[in-house]
């Protein structure tokens, strides 16, 4: 597993605590499930789709570049 992908969980779970939401939250804005916010926090998806990371980055008033950082 590259650093860069094990980044991409940790920058979710960062930047949705910034903004003060719950993970079910974030999983309602986004129009995700629940179960995919955790398993991209906890490193269990590997491989987001670009469509599932634009929808975060949307929900998260932040880029598909910040998720990424």
């Amino acid at each position: 597993m590259s650093r860069e992908i094990l980044q991409i969980g940790k920058n979710i779970k960062k930047l949705r605590k910034q903004k003060g939401l719950s993970k079910d939250r974030l999983s309602k804005l986004a129009n995700i499930s629940h179960n995919m916010v955790i398993e991209l926090e906890s490193d269990g998806i590997t491989n987001p789709s670009i469509g599932t990371l634009q929808k975060l980055a949307k929900a998260l008033n932040d880029s598909v570049d910040d998720l990424l950082r």
